[in-house]
């Protein structure tokens, strides 16, 4: 039996960012656990978190925004290309994913990258040696990262919540959803939640 975490989140996400290190955490503490970190492509363009949902953020969990971040919180997210890179990711090279998330972020919120065009991904492609297909730099959405989305809307429905982010463990045919709330100002200890689980 083969335990499984589904990650749903957004690389442009606020509360995405806040429980990455929660993902860290289980994958660190199970490296053998089959990692799904599933791009929900939520922002196009169209809008960006506001000051209050980013206070909210740095209240509750342990993350930081640069300054710079925070200045440009006014301009409008695009994550789709995120979400065709993470999808290619999924599919084709997922012992990276996790790394290559964990660099996404990092640039985003913290070094205030948009990361919203080719070039803002060629120091991580470079640094893994990946080489993603130019249809992973299109600003619409793959066919890959359309799939997922799928995908993303049957675990919706099965726990019947349309939000994001979501933890999902599945352990053979029995399934728990992770509650990350929790654990976002103290991510190690979502590793004795998990045990639980596995060990019921």
């Amino acid at each position: 039996m083969t335990n499984q975490l589904y990650f749903v989140f957004d690389s442009h996400c606020p509360w995405s960012y806040a429980s990455l290190p929660l993902v860290n955490e289980i994958a660190k503490a199970y490296p053998d656990m089959e990692l799904h970190l599933w791009h929900a492509a939520h922002y196009a363009g169209k809008d960006s978190p506001s000051k209050n949902l980013i206070d909210a953020v740095k209240s509750d969990s342990l993350v930081k925004f640069s300054k710079d971040y925070e200045a440009n919180l006014g301009r409008k997210k695009n994550s789709q290309i995120a979400a065709n890179v993470m999808s290619w990711l999924t599919n084709k090279q997922p012992q990276h994913a996790l790394n290559v998330l964990n660099s996404i972020m990092q640039q985003h919120f913290v070094e205030n990258s948009d990361m919203d065009t080719p070039s803002n991904f060629e120091d991580i492609m470079t640094e893994l040696k990946l080489l993603p297909p130019a249809k992973a730099f299109k600003d619409k959405l793959s066919n890959d990262a359309q799939q997922i989305l799928e995908d993303i809307g049957e675990i919706q429905e099965l726990i019947r919540m349309r939000s994001f982010p979501i933890m999902l463990l599945a352990m053979g045919d029995n399934a728990v959803l992770l509650d990350h709330s929790h654990y976002l100002k103290h991510p190690a200890k979502i590793v004795e939640a998990v045990k639980l689980e596995l060990n019921k």
